[in-house]
């Protein structure tokens, strides 16, 4: 059974450097919001930070009179498996979080992963000491359709979540060998997944998950679309979120997510304009990067020119036709792809 105190939390992220500053500022709001918890230990997957980024990582904590992070080398899943493994979603960093267990000290019982693009609103204790109710993992579910399911080899209501914020119990992972069935799932899979490592935690941990309350987890797509337009663009399976839970989680978030959308930039882009972008440049000014310039709009024109297109027509009609490509064309591609 696992076991944990109350007051002592510990947090893994799994970065490359690209992303070093978005782990710095998430780390700001972690401990700007967090004071009631006596300890916060951080653990980071560590997929090639720059001695420059950690130094600055470090001085965040230091700030904060907490311990600096233990870095962790984060396994490349293409040389432990000894084949490409594609990129579907994110950087092939985050994979490294699949290893949690066999990274993280064994005397750990439970930990709580958080992806970096991510800003805690409020202290993350309400978070930690939730009961997972005898399940592996804590998370939030997330709104894909059944054809989303059909290609991870889900049931068309099975749960799909959100792996941007995990709360784990490591002896059950342990227990479940939830990290050879991973490997197993990508190797037989040929390393070619819908939505990457999400997708192969999907497939394993569907039916060993305790669903948490979407505050822990407001997604941008929460902010983007009313309830209904959400329902009508993702069609998710039954039994997703209430519209008063969705509502809350947008209106009184313990945990922001920032995740990416054809909608809105992410806050550490120029021209962001999500809900809560000056809550994530209110920590950047508390950070180490306070000075750095915000990042360009990469984007291929076509994917912004998409977004044009979308908010030039009737919203209505708008929402149907994007609904009709994510709930359908995006996980056909993906068929036809892997």
């Amino acid at each position: 059974m696992c076991s944990w105190n109350a007051s002592e939390a510990h947090i893994v992220y799994a970065s490359d450097d690209r992303f070093a500053e978005i782990l710095g500022v998430s780390l700001v709001s972690l401990y700007e919001n967090s004071g009631d918890m006596s300890s916060i230990t951080v653990y980071v997957l560590d997929s090639g930070i720059t001695q420059e980024n950690k130094a600055k990582i470090e001085e965040v904590c230091k700030s904060y009179d907490r311990p600096t992070p233990v870095w962790i080398k984060g396994l490349d899943i293409s040389e432990v498996l000894s084949m490409k493994v594609t990129v579907d979603r994110g950087s092939l960093s985050q994979y490294a979080r699949l290893f949690v267990a066999g990274s993280l000290p064994r005397e750990l019982g439970r930990v709580l992963y958080l992806d970096c693009d991510i800003i805690i609103k409020k202290s993350i204790g309400g978070l930690w000491n939730i009961d997972l109710q005898g399940k592996t993992i804590g998370a939030a579910k997330d709104a894909f359709s059944r054809s989303y399911r059909a290609n991870i080899g889900l049931q068309p209501n099975d749960i799909m979540f959100n792996s941007g914020v995990m709360l784990i119990d490591l002896d059950r992972w342990r227990e479940q060998n939830v990290e050879e069935r991973l490997l197993d799932f990508i190797s037989r899979k040929k390393g070619k997944i819908q939505q990457g490592d999400q997708g192969a935690l999907n497939a394993v941990l569907t039916h060993d998950i305790c669903c948490i309350d979407p505050r822990f987890n407001s997604v941008t797509i929460y902010h983007d679309f009313s309830y209904r337009e959400m329902m009508i663009y993702r069609k998710p399976a039954e039994g997703f979120y209430s519209e008063e839970q969705v509502e809350a989680a947008a209106n009184d978030p313990s945990i922001i997510h920032f995740t990416t959308s054809f909608l809105s930039k992410r806050p550490w882009i120029r021209g962001c304009q999500h809900r809560y972008v000056n809550e994530w440049l209110k920590y950047k000014e508390l950070s180490p990067w306070k000075s750095t310039a915000l990042w360009e709009d990469d984007r291929p024109r076509w994917k912004q020119k998409i977004t044009g297109i979308y908010r030039a027509l009737p919203n209505a009609l708008s929402v149907r036709i994007a609904g009709i490509a994510q709930a359908y064309g995006r996980p056909f591609i993906n068929r036809i792809k892997h």
